[in-house]
């Protein structure tokens, strides 16, 4: 798992295989896919999942905080830069002034594992609606923090630490200890410390939707998350219904919620 992580390239042709096959068909009957969209991503990365919205020759912009990021994205998405397909800003979500940073507003927003990293995730909710069309959507896909790996904890230096599932949950002075112990460097544990404060479950995600005026339009819960296919080589399953209908208990069961939600 560590080694996924630190392959841009693979990491850029799996966000782009997933985009594709399963995000696309995921939102094909909430928007219209074969009019060209404006479609902005929050937390881009190397932008795989954009070069799938590019292909259907959609207008696309990348946020990214990460200039490291933006480069590799760069030159990863170098002829849809040249023929004005893509672009990047390399800025906090929280700077942009929308009218002066970007132009326009857009059909489609997407955020994918990006919504756990977010801090204060109800201001960001009140902002983003902001950078809708009036009648646009959002896609979120994120871990639920009570997942077996909802931590990130693959992101480990430690072979054991990055297979171990659920220690995240642990309360934060005995996490710390256990990843110190586990000789993660100070970087690190403080990379996980950030990610175990802004973690969110699905109780949370929706709460936060319903008191930004936000709708759920679709919502989809899996029990083996698509990207695990070109990862892990596992086939996507869908949650059980009744674990999905079970509050709190389906966070821990759950390692991927897909969600489509609009004002």
């Amino acid at each position: 798992m560590r080694a996924f992580h630190k392959d841009k390239r693979r990491y850029f042709n799996i966000q782009y295989k997933t985009a594709k096959e399963h995000i696309i068909p995921f939102l094909s009957d909430q928007l219209d896919l074969d009019k060209k969209l404006d479609v902005l991503e929050i937390g881009c990365a190397e932008s795989g999942v954009l070069k799938a919205f590019t292909e259907l020759e959609n207008r696309c912009v990348g946020i990214e905080l990460l200039s490291s990021r933006i480069k590799l994205a760069s030159d990863f998405m170098s002829a849809e830069l040249e023929s004005g397909l893509i672009r990047f800003i390399n800025k906090n979500i929280y700077d942009i002034d929308i009218e002066k940073d970007i132009g326009n507003r857009f059909d489609l927003i997407i955020l994918k594992d990006v919504i756990e990293h977010i801090p204060d995730q109800a201001r960001f909710m009140d902002q983003i609606g902001n950078f809708l069309k009036k009648n646009g959507v959002i896609f979120f896909g994120f871990p639920p923090w009570q997942m077996p790996f909802g931590g990130h904890q693959q992101i480990c230096e430690s072979k054991f630490l990055s297979y171990l599932p659920y220690y995240h949950l642990l309360p934060m002075r005995l996490y710390k200890g256990l990843l110190k112990a586990g000789g993660e460097s100070n970087q690190k544990i403080l990379e996980l410390e950030e990610i175990k404060e802004t973690g969110i479950s699905l109780e949370r995600f929706e709460y936060t939707c319903k008191k930004s005026a936000f709708q759920i339009r679709k919502r989809k819960l899996f029990f083996i998350n698509p990207i695990y296919q070109y990862k892990f080589n596992l086939r996507p399953r869908k949650q059980l219904g009744l674990i999905a209908s079970i509050p709190y208990l389906r966070n821990f069961l759950t390692t991927c919620g897909y969600y489509v939600i609009s004002k």
